[in-house]
């Protein structure tokens, strides 16, 4: 088990093998996380967010390099598909950024995203607070590239960049599904492309359109989402781009939102372990139970139907929960 000492010291190889007890879903990261906790919470977390091939990594690249300039100490989480055989992240993301592999302030780790829908799974959660515990100053993850489905980097990040192309209509219809609401900065990356000021104006109505909704009226003072372009694979415009996020980060911290969101995301955090945890004590619990092993007998010999089955399961699931919680009431009485 990683030492926890040499974590909070900032040790690179300590904090890659804490991560990788993360991701192996060890349940010996449980009690390394309850440790670290207290020590995090004082990064500044960037979710970058976007449909594939709008070239997130080589912005993300670029951006690293941006931030060490101005000697932030950096970590950065690729959220990779899944692979169906091994369980690990397939695409590896992080081979884009290499230039910085020899630069001690600079992390980088790709995670798998563990099939979740919403492009991120606990995981990349718990690894940023060992980030965090390292001394990391900004902590950028970079979602699986699914468009429209990664919600889930709210619950994570304090400011999100999504980013977008021109000319293929594609990233501008992933934003109007329904990603615009979550969106602090919008790229429009590969900018010497045609159509590129198309792109600018078309988000900058559809940003207004938001604003006047009041989406964003629950608090005064409300940060105007910025549209910026790039051209990430020669840097221009990356500049610009960090100063924003950086621009971001002051604005929360200076009305207050950024205490705000931190509480939030603990809510958020709480609510995903408490799922997650619930379910694997049902799956225990399902698993040893008898009665389990003679409802799939029931349902193999068809004197059961399968919808009634798991209604039975469930209820002596509550039933069980329910004694567990009356003897633990006595014990505490006595």
């Amino acid at each position: 088990m990683p030492d926890v000492k040499e974590i909070l010291q900032g040790s690179q190889i300590a904090g890659a093998r804490a991560i990788r007890l993360i991701d192996d879903n060890d349940p010996k990261a449980f009690s390394l996380l309850k440790q670290l906790y207290p020590h995090s919470g004082n990064a500044f977390i960037i979710g970058i967010t976007g449909s594939p091939g709008v070239g997130k990594s080589t912005l993300i690249d670029a951006l690293i390099f941006e931030f060490r300039k101005r000697d932030f100490k950096i970590a950065v989480i690729a959220v990779d598909p899944t692979s169906p055989f091994s369980g690990g992240a397939i695409l590896g993301d992080r081979l884009r950024m290499q230039r910085h592999g020899a630069d001690e302030k600079v992390f980088i780790r790709s995670m798998a995203s563990r099939g979740q829908k919403g492009g991120l799974s606990r995981a990349t959660k718990d690894a940023a607070i060992v980030l965090s515990a390292m001394g990391y100053e900004i902590i950028i993850i970079e979602t699986v590239g699914a468009g429209q489905a990664e919600f889930d980097i709210a619950a994570v990040a304090h400011s999100i960049g999504i980013v977008t192309i021109p000319g293929t209509g594609d990233g501008i219809q992933a934003v109007k599904a329904g990603i615009l609401e979550i969106g602090d900065i919008f790229i429009v990356n590969k900018s010497d492309r045609t159509d590129a000021e198309a792109a600018v104006h078309e988000l900058k109505m559809m940003l207004s359109m938001r604003n006047s909704k009041g989406q964003e009226s629950h608090l005064s003072r409300p940060w105007t989402a910025r549209v910026l372009k790039t051209i990430a694979q020669n840097g221009t415009g990356v500049k610009e781009l960090f100063d924003t996020f950086l621009a971001h980060f002051d604005f929360m911290k200076q009305n207050g939102r950024l205490e705000l969101k931190k509480k939030h995301l603990e809510r958020l955090y709480f609510k995903s372990l408490l799922k997650d945890l619930a379910l694997e004590k049902i799956e225990l619990f399902v698993q040893e139970s008898m009665a389990f092993k003679e409802t799939l007998d029931q349902i193999e010999s068809g004197t059961i139907d399968p919808i009634t089955a798991a209604e039975n399961v469930t209820n002596d699931l509550k039933i069980t929960c329910n004694l567990k919680a009356i003897r633990n009431l006595k014990v505490r009485d006595n």
